[in-house]
């Protein structure tokens, strides 16, 4: 029986792009990103983005299907700390 390499990518962009829905739920439900640091997720946003750009290059069908998903979330995640940050400046 061989070792398929490829399954080693997927079960890992499964688990890094999942890692992003439970902050994302909290958020939806809470609204609340106080906590949420903006600069970690302006860089690892730009990151993930960057990760899905290469795996669309070389092209790797895991790298580009868990980043597109760990997209998701992070962007959503993004849009809301920086819409709650511009509520802040602006009361």
């Amino acid at each position: 029986m061989a070792f398929d390499i490829v399954l080693v990518g997927y079960v890992a962009g499964f688990f890094t792009a999942v890692a992003q829905f439970p902050q994302a739920y909290k958020v939806i439900k809470t609204g609340e990103t106080h906590s949420i640091s903006l600069g970690m997720y302006i860089t690892m946003t730009f990151g993930i983005f960057l990760w899905f750009l290469y795996g669309l290059l070389i092209p790797d069908l895991p790298m580009i299907l868990a980043n597109f998903i760990c997209l998701i979330p992070s962007l959503y995640i993004l849009y809301i700390t920086i819409r709650n940050l511009n509520k802040l400046k602006n009361n």
